[in-house]
């Protein structure tokens, strides 16, 4: 880790997109500056964002207490903070106290997260000097199946929406006779009010390439995919950065760490299409074809990427590993409640005060998240409404906010955790028009092979769109009856979640928000 030493004072400005997209560059070039200017010796350090974004760019110093946190600091604000002595802590008014003892980071339980802020995201020795690397030597020096069995006995569930368990995915790749095997890690993170992954991709890109390490290890691939949109150019250079480093260091190329294993790594950049994060979809763009979805079977762990077995993971998926195999199975699953163990960054946005991202374990409930962490809503007035798990994630209403974040408790009630994004809403809100919304998405972002999802979907905005129209119209009950059988079509007969999905943010508006469709008696069926 960058220290202080006697003559020089280490200063940490993110280089986080939100905080680059907050004036980060010219923070960090004001604070150079003005330290020549005043012939005082700093270490500037870019670090990660520790993801309380209303408070970026947040500056740390180095004291000998520990790092003080000051936001969100302006250009305008630098030279006021050298008066103030903020390189020693001193009090200003954008002092926010030491950055560990703030309520909300404070308060979290970072496992996958532990790195993400503290270190320099390029730095292998800061990586090395928290706990880097120790979960790849620990697997390099144990038989293939048992790296799978660890990754089976941690509970660890796919966090990219179907919460499939990781370890059966490994263990069916691990079993495939082939001569060539692919691992691919989908960080096409489409969903609205996410970003975890662009946030390990920029803050921590070892953790994901020693993840994806392992499972190679695991299950005998050699070759490896990182998929990213490319609306994320910074995650993607610091990822190509990171991967060099790796390489030329030993933890990736043709003989990982001495051990004679090999694995190579490569980034493809995607065009932005919503369903190649649809893992067939994803495949054949990586193949250089257009995104479309394949049909199952074969599934991709044996016949995957050019045919071959393949390991797809989640981005947070596969950088929850090295801690796992670091700390034991043991040591993960405690963390959790039922069959959701371990912990999941969630992702604050909307119309929340306090929008950032929060990693805890499993079990807290979505009220205390909103609550707790977010602070209410940013307008001042009563959330209505929150969409959990991306544009497909039902609208849940407030009688459902002390349900637990747990994926049974949310199958449960027809809602999913899927990538742990949080869209707010407060009383404002019109949830016919968001209903309407989801429709629209999907006809736009369907790849189009199935019937359900690329008809139904344009049908289904025709229908929402008679219904607002027809308020009050005895023709309104036979249209909402007709949306509710293309809900059940689209969601029973889609062929990939694209269309499956849909009908869960349209019917959760309909059922517990009536009233915006027209009529205060419309229940659901």
């Amino acid at each position: 880790m960058q220290t202080q030493t006697l003559d020089t004072i280490t200063v940490y400005v993110p280089r986080d997109s939100t905080a680059l997209a907050l004036g980060a560059n010219d923070v960090a070039a004001a604070i150079a500056a003005e330290a020549g200017k005043r012939g005082v010796k700093i270490k500037l350090v870019r670090n990660g964002s520790r993801g309380m974004f209303w408070l970026e760019p947040l500056v740390e110093v180095a004291t000998a207490a520990g790092r003080v946190a000051y936001g969100p600091v302006g250009m305008d604000d630098v030279a006021g903070m050298f008066d103030a002595g903020f390189l020693a802590g001193g009090a200003h008014s954008l002092r926010q106290g030491p950055t560990e003892e703030i309520p909300y980071l404070k308060n979290q339980e970072r496992l996958t997260f532990a790195r993400v802020g503290i270190t320099d995201p390029l730095s292998l020795d800061d990586y090395l000097a928290h706990e880097g690397y120790v979960g790849l030597k620990n697997a390099l020096a144990m038989a293939p199946e048992s790296v799978v069995r660890q990754v089976l006995d941690s509970g660890l569930r796919g966090r990219g929406g179907a919460a499939f368990p990781t370890g059966i995915k490994w263990q069916t790749v691990a079993g495939a006779r082939a001569a060539q095997k692919y691992v691919v890690c989908n960080a096409d993170e489409g969903d609205s009010g996410t970003f975890s992954d662009r946030m390990v991709m920029e803050g921590d890109p070892f953790m994901l390439i020693e993840g994806m390490t392992i499972a190679a290890i695991a299950v005998g691939a050699t070759e490896g995919y990182i998929y990213v949109r490319s609306e994320y150019p910074h995650a993607i250079a610091t990822l190509n950065q990171a991967i060099a480093i790796a390489t030329e260091k030993g933890y990736l190329g043709d003989n990982i760490l001495g051990s004679g294993k090999a694995f190579r790594l490569e980034v493809r950049k995607g065009a932005g299409a919503y369903i190649c994060g649809e893992e067939t979809a994803m495949l054949e763009s990586i193949e250089g074809k257009r995104g479309v979805v394949r049909a199952k079977p074969p599934l991709p762990a044996l016949e995957g990427l050019f045919g071959k077995p393949t390991v797809i993971n989640n981005l947070i998926s596969l950088a929850s590993v090295p801690v796992i195999l670091a700390r034991g199975a043991d040591f993960y699953k405690n963390y959790g409640v039922g069959r959701s163990m371990g912990t999941l960054p969630f992702q604050l946005a909307g119309n929340i005060k306090h929008g950032g991202l929060v990693e805890k374990a499993f079990g807290l409930t979505l009220r205390q998240l909103l609550e707790d962490f977010g602070g209410g809503s940013e307008s001042g007035r009563p959330i209505r409404a929150v969409q959990v798990g991306g544009p497909l994630g039902a609208y849940m209403p407030p009688s459902q906010f002390d349900t637990p974040l747990d994926y049974e408790a949310f199958a449960a009630i027809g809602a999913m955790i899927g990538h742990g994004g949080l869209v707010v809403f407060d009383d404002t809100v019109d949830m016919a028009r968001q209903a309407r919304y989801a429709m629209e998405f999907c006809a736009i972002e369907s790849c189009g092979k199935c019937t359900p999802c690329r008809i139904g979907s344009t049908r289904g905005v025709e229908v929402i769109d008679k219904i607002v129209a027809g308020q009050n119209n005895a023709d309104r009950p036979q249209q909402v009856h007709l949306l509710r059988s293309l809900c059940d079509t689209m969601l029973n007969g889609s062929l990939c979640a694209m269309g499956g999905m849909t009908p869960f943010p349209v019917l959760s508006a309909l059922n517990h928000f009536p009233e915006d469709f027209g009529t205060p008696s419309e229940k659901a069926a």
